[in-house]
């Protein structure tokens, strides 16, 4: 992964509960990123709690993927973080809400802990067809929220 860290944020017109409520949801991941279409607990685990782990399975082009993050945080309306390990590296991924006027601001982030072998980010980066991933996951995390944004708004409208 190039960059060492990557953010993006945005306001979104629901109190800081309901949207930890939806990004702690492992679960519906599938509706919000672009990469990552299905998580599920494993371990026992049923929720967001430290120490839980889920099974994420990502897609990107015709590349397949899967891991198992740990919950390295779940502070209810406030922040939302797991770290995927893989061989060599580790990320923590990481939802901070913040309240912001009558909603919450929204910010997704990663934060590369442990680079993995530059070579390997290489052809990682060929085989999914990226030029810079950095820039390519700060994106991927704006599509995130933004779809987060628009669920917790028609929740909040509908109900």
């Amino acid at each position: 992964m190039t960059a060492a860290k990557g953010e993006a944020s945005v306001h979104i017109d629901a109190d800081p509960q309901t949207v930890y409520e939806m990004v702690a949801d492992v679960t519906r991941m599938g509706e919000w990123s672009p990469e990552t279409h299905t998580c599920v607990w494993v371990g026992g685990a049923t929720g967001p709690e430290v120490g839980a782990r889920f099974k994420a399975k990502n897609k990107r082009g015709w590349m397949r993927w899967s891991n198992k993050p740990t919950v390295v945080a779940a502070e209810p309306g406030k922040e939302f973080a797991f770290s995927r390990k893989a061989p060599g590296s580790e990320v923590v991924w990481r939802y901070e809400m913040e309240a912001d006027g009558s909603g919450t601001k929204l910010t997704e982030s990663y934060d590369v802990v442990k680079p993995g072998p530059a070579f390997l980010d290489k052809v990682i980066d060929k085989m999914i067809g990226v030029e810079d991933r950095g820039a390519d996951l700060v994106e991927g995390m704006q599509q995130t929220i933004e779809r987060v944004k628009a669920a917790a708004e028609a929740e909040r409208a509908a109900g």
